[in-house]
């Protein structure tokens, strides 16, 4: 059972401590509310209620008569519905769609530290505590807190983690089916995340191949990377190809190619994005919302001078943890990460990957802390304290509150003091392990409360169905010709 406990944590923590935000801001059965906002209140909720609709009458899913004078459905299936887990709503009643949805968020959040601890796993070879820490804030991090409403998302989050490690087999064991299937489902899941994690699968291989100290058999390797990745794009043919076809009739079609180059802000106030309770950004602004535990401003710094890891891993890694670093502040680059378009708000779409490739360096520096001295695990935490302080003292943009600052050196403070101890240790005591665990939870639930999960009236929703219902009703009684309304569900 102790062996197990990694993946256990990885996955119920961040479950309960959604689920106690949930129940502190009493949505449904917990009170009155919903987790419905913005588009997934105007749109995902509708769609999801048509997609329930279709699977328990057995309607059609090329094509729907209920959203506009007709639509094709296939294509709107395949950007908000193509979810495996959404088939699962066959089994639920129609008049719980809202709490399918909202619940459906917390599993897919769960589910996100549980695959990304079993790649820390697979990746390092170890079943250490230490997995969850990292996995929990994966979980949790700032893009979750944005963007955890944009249901559709969330399970190339989920595979993410099991993309790169089927890469790492591809490239280091020449084992190929692992990467192809995930990847395949990640592109049937959302075609336009998978996008993303497309562009970082190229980067990625390239920092593998120069990672790799074997130079036999380089020419296979890119050969099975090109193959397996065009196959799993041909088992998601079946949705691509009707989705490309609808496309090139939209204004989605057309690509207008930035002419120059242009910064959106500063390296100072995008690296401050790492702290505590810094606002996520779902507007116009271009932030990136890239925070995942401040324990990285010690544990990066930590990584690059540890004697065990090699000078080549960190040359690759700190050269692509810098490309993304540039695709969030740089216009260029930017367009090019979202699909040779740029976003209508929701900014860095693609910061989960940079999340996760931070996150997975710094589980490295824990993994072989005891390889730094402990004049290297001081100066990471002073060095940490210097660039909060030059932080709180350089940005003046109206983005960052006070006490982020505060709240990042105290935690700050308390992971360089566990990490002492831990390094002074040959594995966690029950104590230690039990206040990292404790720690950890409150700061990333701190942080999902103070920056994510807004509210609508659960009670409102549902009477506006209903009234809606009741309209649609007398209408057909009065005229039985075809007649549209905005919206009936």
């Amino acid at each position: 059972m102790l062996e197990k406990a990694p993946f256990l944590l990885s996955f119920f923590l961040p479950v309960l401590i959604m689920l106690g935000i949930f129940i502190q801001r009493q949505i449904f059965p917990f009170g009155s509310n919903s987790f419905l906002r913005t588009d997934m209140y105007h749109q995902y909720a509708p769609f999801m209620n048509e997609f329930m609709e279709k699977l328990k009458t057995g309607g059609s899913l090329a094509y729907s008569w209920n959203i506009g004078l007709g639509s094709n459905f296939v294509a709107l299936y395949a950007y908000y519905l193509a979810s495996p887990l959404n088939w699962l709503a066959f089994f639920v009643p129609q008049s719980l769609m809202i709490e399918f949805l909202s619940y459906m968020v917390i599993l897919k959040i769960g589910l996100c530290g549980l695959t990304f601890c079993y790649y820390l796993s697979r990746h390092f070879k170890t079943m250490d505590l230490g997995l969850s820490f990292f996995a929990v804030f994966y979980a949790l991090s700032a893009y979750m807190a944005a963007y955890s409403w944009n249901v559709m998302w969330l399970d190339c989050l989920v595979l993410t983690p099991l993309i790169l490690l089927g890469l790492e087999k591809l490239v280091r064991e020449n084992k190929c089916l692992l990467y192809c299937i995930c990847l395949a489902l990640s592109i049937i899941s959302n075609y336009y995340i998978s996008i993303m994690i497309c562009i970082f699968l190229v980067l990625y291989f390239i920092a593998l191949m120069i990672m790799e100290r074997d130079r036999r058999g380089m020419m296979k390797k890119c050969l099975n990377f090109a193959v397996y990745s065009l196959l799993a794009g041909g088992l998601a043919a079946f949705l691509l190809l009707p989705v490309l076809a609808a496309l090139s009739m939209t204004a989605s079609g057309d690509i207008s190619f930035p002419q120059t180059l242009t910064s959106y802000f500063s390296c100072v106030e995008m690296l401050a994005r790492h702290f505590v309770n810094v606002e996520t950004e779902i507007g116009l602004d271009h932030w990136p919302n890239i925070y995942c535990g401040v324990g990285v401003l010690i544990l990066l710094p930590l990584y690059m001078m540890n004697r065990r890891i090699p000078r080549r891993e960190k040359a690759a890694k700190g050269v692509l943890l810098l490309v993304m670093l540039l695709g969030f502040s740089l216009n260029i680059p930017n367009f090019i990460w979202h699909g040779f378009h740029y976003p209508n708000s929701l900014p860095a779409r693609q910061s989960f990957l940079y999340i996760a490739l931070l996150l997975t360096m710094c589980f490295e520096a824990y993994k072989n802390i005891r390889a730094n001295t402990a004049a290297q695990l001081a100066g990471s935490f002073w060095g940490a304290v210097i660039f909060i302080f030059a932080c709180e003292l350089m940005i003046d943009n109206g983005t960052m509150d006070f006490r982020s600052y505060y709240l990042t050196l105290l935690f700050v403070g308390i992971y360089a003091l566990l990490l002492y101890y831990y390094r002074n240790r040959k594995a966690w005591k029950p104590t230690l392990a039990i206040l990292a665990i404790m720690v950890i939870a409150i700061e990333s639930s701190m942080n999902t409360a103070v920056t994510s999960v807004t509210t609508t009236s659960r009670t409102a929703y549902l009477e506006n169905q209903d009234s809606y219902r009741a309209l649609a009703e007398y209408i057909e009684q009065e005229d039985s010709s075809l007649f549209r309304i905005e919206k009936d569900s």
